[in-house]
């Protein structure tokens, strides 16, 4: 009957609401997820980055020093050389305060003296320093090492950080490429379920049009039949004329009851494509 299939249609209308707040649910999921990816690996490179920048600067600092104390040491040595020149020309001269007179013997031995015990304590606190500069060297040098081995992890995990950027870029584009089909289906769902609605609304009332001109038909004859029936039976020379004309009406009466019934099976028709979308739009979504 025409109510039980307008009762199908709303039940149809319902599941195909439910299948679009369905798709609208997933679209603000991926969405979701799209920007969550997009916030942690943000922080991860920008984490990795300052690492690698901190690392950096240590390396290139301890690298300024370790140039420094090789300068230094250089120094140090150049002064050594000239201590040990002072020490050899020290003691020289003091080999040498034999050929000079008595009177001056003992100041010049004495001198000599002076700058024989200057140069070696010259001499040994070069020593010291050159030792204490190459014991700070060693030390820088190791640093260095350490620092080089740790640019070199972290340059390996940049670059872990990198392909997992890259593989999360790739999950955020097939993410929009999953939306942008869910979207394109919630919009072709949203004509579609307009389409049909109006087409249900202009079946459903050329059925009750239909319904209502069958039983105004019906009850016209009915009046007809009885103003006809009390004339026949005065007029018994037109029974035959009015029998006739009963038969065409009666006639026009079952077209116009199969126009009826055709006007359901059309209706019925759509409901069976409306169920055949809905189907398919919740295979979609559930795909999607």
């Amino acid at each position: 009957s025409l109510e039980h299939e307008e009762g199908k249609i709303l039940r149809l209308q319902l599941e195909l609401n439910q299948v679009k707040s369905e798709i609208d649910r997933k679209i603000a999921e991926k969405d979701e997820e799209i920007d969550q990816l997009k916030r942690n690996h943000l922080r991860v490179v920008e984490s990795m980055q300052s690492t690698l920048d901190a690392e950096i600067r240590s390396r290139n600092e301890a690298l300024r020093l370790k140039k420094k104390m090789e300068g230094d040491l250089n120094e140090m040595e150049i002064q050594l050389s000239h201590a040990n020149r002072v020490a050899a020309e020290a003691q020289k001269n003091l080999r040498n305060t034999q050929a000079v007179p008595p009177h001056d013997f003992f100041s010049l031995l004495k001198d000599t003296q002076i700058h024989l015990d200057d140069a070696l304590r010259t001499q040994e606190d070069l020593k010291e320093q050159v030792a204490m500069v190459e014991r700070r060297a060693n030390l820088l040098q190791a640093e260095i090492e350490e620092l080089r081995a740790a640019l070199e992890q972290t340059e390996r995990s940049r670059k872990v950080a990198e392909q997992e950027l890259m593989d999360a870029s790739e999950r955020v584009q097939l993410l929009h490429t999953q939306n942008t089909s869910l979207i394109n289906t919630k919009k072709k769902l949203e004509t579609d379920i307009a389409q049909i609605q109006s087409e249900m609304e202009d079946t459903i009332q050329e059925a009750r049009n239909a319904e209502e001109k069958a039983k105004k038909a019906i009850t016209d004859v009915s009046w007809g039949l009885l103003s006809e029936v009390d004339a026949e039976q005065k007029r018994s020379a037109e029974a035959v004329k009015g029998v006739r004309k009963y038969e065409r009406r009666v006639k026009e009466l079952t077209y116009q009851s199969e126009e009826d019934r055709k006007n359901v099976l059309r209706l019925q028709d759509l409901v069976d494509k409306l169920q055949m979308k809905v189907k398919s739009y919740k295979r979609q979504a559930e795909e999607a």
